[in-house]
C-alpha cells in the first residue's frame, strides 16, 4: 500500500471536496482510492496508519476513530456511501469487495458511557471544550466485515459483531450478533431470513 498522506499535526481532518486539506490528512492509502465531495476522515489519534483504505476503493462517508484508539481498515474495492458512518474505539475491519450504501452506521463501541450520566456530561464537555477525551471507557469490541458483503442502506452494525463472507444485511437492518457467511439477515435486531446457495456462484 503506497502511503499518500502523512501526519503534520495531532489531530487531522479531511474534507475531500477541499483540495488543501486533502493534501495534509492522516491516513494510509492506495493511490486508486477515490475520495469524493461528501467524504469526511476524522482521526482523532493522529497516527496515520490507523486508517488504512485499499485499492480502488470509493469513500462518500465519514470515517472516525476516537482519540482513546481506534482502527478502520477498509480492503479493495470497496465502497462506502453517502452519510455513512464508520466510528471506531478499537478496531473496525472491513475485506475485500464490500459494499456498504447510504447512511450505515457501523460502531465498535458504545460512543457514550451508558451508565453514569456524570461520565457522558464529562465526555461531552470534554469534546466541545478540547477535544475527545484521551481516556474513556466505551465499553470497545471490534468488528469484522467479511469479503464481498453488502450492507443495505440505513442498516446498523453493532460492537462484537462478525459478519461472514458474502452476507447480505437487508436495509434497514440492525445487527446485534454474527451473521454466519452466504445468509441473508434482515430486521431488528437482524435474524437470517434465508442462506444463499454457494453451488449457483
Amino acid at each position: 500500500m503506497k502511503i499518500l498522506y502523512k501526519i503534520l499535526q495531532h489531530t487531522q481532518r479531511v474534507i475531500a471536496g477541499d483540495r488543501k486539506l486533502t493534501k495534509a490528512f492522516c491516513c494510509q492509502i492506495d493511490s486508486t482510492v477515490r475520495l469524493m465531495p461528501s467524504c469526511s476522515i476524522i482521526n482523532n489519534l493522529g497516527i496515520a496508519d490507523k486508517i488504512q483504505i485499499g485499492r480502488k476503493t470509493m469513500v462518500r462517508g465519514e470515517l472516525l476513530t476516537f482519540a482513546h484508539g481506534g482502527e478502520i481498515h477498509i480492503g479493495e474495492h470497496c465502497y462506502i456511501g453517502e452519510g455513512t458512518r464508520i466510528w471506531s474505539a478499537r478496531l473496525i475491519r472491513i475485506g475485500d469487495r464490500v459494499l456498504i450504501s447510504h447512511n450505515v452506521n457501523v460502531f465498535d463501541n458504545d460512543t457514550h458511557p451508558i451508565e453514569d450520566p456524570n461520565a457522558r456530561h464529562r465526555q461531552f464537555i470534554d469534546i466541545i471544550s478540547t477535544g475527545h477525551p484521551k481516556h474513556i471507557d466505551l465499553n470497545e469490541k471490534a468488528v469484522v466485515i467479511g469479503d464481498d458483503v453488502l450492507i443495505g442502506c440505513q442498516s446498523i452494525i453493532l460492537k462484537g459483531v462478525s459478519i461472514g463472507e458474502a452476507a447480505v444485511v437487508s436495509a434497514g437492518s440492525v445487527v446485534t450478533r454474527d451473521v454466519p457467511p452466504y445468509t441473508i439477515v434482515a430486521g431488528n435486531p437482524a435474524k437470517i431470513i434465508r442462506i444463499i446457495d454457494r453451488n449457483d456462484k
